[in-house]
């Protein structure tokens, strides 16, 4: 299964690729960010999912319908480094992303060194509540010519996840994790989603610095056929 294109994508999506060749000895300075959903359904992967029997098994998976809850998770990667999660209203709106970006994200970048501060670059997609004129002007006074966005300095392509590795990599990872076993609460919802991360950040630094590293090449895949899915 890939993301369905719309028309012009793979010319914009040529674009961001050269202009990341070009400049791909800043990769290490890319700080990648996204949003991701959590429910208390979780995941189930039916593809692999076989029984058999000489009858019917009934088997059942429970689903939890009456109950529900989902915690909305901000999450940040530069090169090795997992920026602690931050959860955000589940209905995000540009007001309240702006608020995140002024008053907390700088608290949780403090652990990145300050010469990679200096020459970092912000990357998001283009979610609605991406790219509100309260948000532009924020972005262009605290990274000058150096955000990646729908109104940035370098134009992020709709419907690209294979070029972000909190979609192709993070996301996943995580959430298998959290939802090893089922989850009763959003507080422990939320517990496990941080449990997780203090892991990845403090045992598989060299993973995530492959998952950003590997930006170089699947860039070099898409121009090879014209933007399109390699």
């Amino acid at each position: 299964m890939v993301q369905r294109f719309e028309e012009g994508d793979e010319a914009r999506r040529l674009d961001l690729c050269r202009c990341v060749i070009a400049n791909c000895q800043l990769i290490p300075f890319l700080l990648f960010t996204d949003e991701a959903s959590f429910t208390r359904d979780g995941i189930n992967n039916n593809h692999n999912s076989h029984r058999w029997s000489d009858k019917n098994p009934r088997a059942i998976v429970e689903r939890n319908f009456q109950h529900l809850f989902s915690v909305n998770v901000w999450c940040g990667v530069i090169d090795n480094q997992l920026i602690w999660p931050a959860v955000l209203p589940n209905r995000l709106t540009g007001r309240a992303y702006v608020d995140f970006l002024q008053n907390e994200l700088p608290l949780l970048l403090e652990e990145i060194p300050l010469a990679k501060r200096m020459g970092m670059i912000f990357q998001h997609d283009g979610a609605p509540a991406h790219y509100s004129r309260l948000l532009t002007h924020h972005l262009n006074l605290t990274f000058p010519e150096r955000w990646i966005g729908l109104s940035g300095h370098v134009q992020w392509t709709p419907r690209s996840p294979d070029f972000s590795p909190l979609d192709f990599c993070l996301w996943g990872w995580m959430k298998s994790e959290v939802y090893k076993e089922k989850v009763s609460t959003g507080e422990e919802l939320v517990a496990r989603i941080m449990n997780n991360a203090a892991l990845i950040k403090q045992e598989h630094q060299d993973d995530l610095r492959r998952a950003t590293l590997t930006i170089a090449k699947r860039v070099e895949k898409c121009i090879e056929v014209d933007g399109g899915i390699f």
